[in-house]
């Protein structure tokens, strides 16, 4: 293990997406049986409401988890790919009937614009930041001129490693954003058409959840 932190958090030597993978092939069936918090099913309802009121159907799942919210936008109408790093939340989602691959955020394996609409909850929370503007650039890609793209992710602080009072084992690799370095980030390849700061604790004041709908701006895909 790397440089212990006051906040918790580890920088590791090793590249996170096996820890990753493993923690999540391990928790998948108890995050199968987990509902969804209302507050998520909020920011979930109103990109949905969005999409519809564009006319998008055509939607990518990044970081899929179990395939709940997959389900939820299979329900609202929409054409629903699922990905996700975990080969057991891919199963978990084939068996709910939805198409579900196993890929990692910085390599989608989609011809470009094959998407009008992209959903990713929490999942780049795990893209380190060096590797983040690839799994930006990769979403952009994919999706067609125009086309929406949700991104929700827990921050407010600037911190990135691996979280030593995680429950999970292995224990999770996480980055945290400020809201100022989150759209920094974003800004090249899309426009934002909304962001909220949703409260999710208490007594976390540090951390928010930052939503964001943003817009690939009209160019070719």
């Amino acid at each position: 293990m790397g440089e212990s932190r006051p906040d918790g958090l580890d920088m590791d030597d090793n590249h996170p997406r096996d820890g990753l993978r493993a923690a999540y092939d391990a928790a998948a069936a108890a995050r199968d049986g987990r509902e969804l918090a209302a507050w998520k099913q909020g920011v979930r309802a109103s990109f949905a409401r969005q999409l519809r009121a564009e006319g998008h159907t055509q939607l990518l799942e990044v970081g899929a988890g179990p395939g709940h919210d997959g389900v939820f936008f299979g329900r609202q109408g929409m054409q629903v790919v699922c990905v996700d790093l975990s080969p057991e939340m891919v199963r978990l989602c084939q068996q709910k009937g939805l198409e579900a691959h196993v890929m990692d955020a910085t390599d989608l394996r989609f011809p470009a614009g094959s998407f009008d609409a992209v959903y990713a909850l929490n999942s780049l929370l795990h893209v380190p930041n060096a590797e983040l503007p690839v799994a930006l650039r990769e979403i952009e890609r994919v999706l067609v001129g125009g086309g929406l793209f949700f991104l929700g992710v827990y921050g407010g602080i600037d911190r990135e490693g691996v979280w030593e009072e995680d429950s999970y084992r292995p224990r999770r690799f996480f980055s945290f954003r400020t809201d100022e370095q989150l759209l920094a980030a974003v800004h090249g390849c899309f426009a934002v058409v909304s962001f909220d700061r949703v409260p999710v604790d208490s007594d976390a004041p540090r951390f928010h959840f930052q939503s964001l709908i943003l817009r690939k701006r009209s160019r070719s895909a």
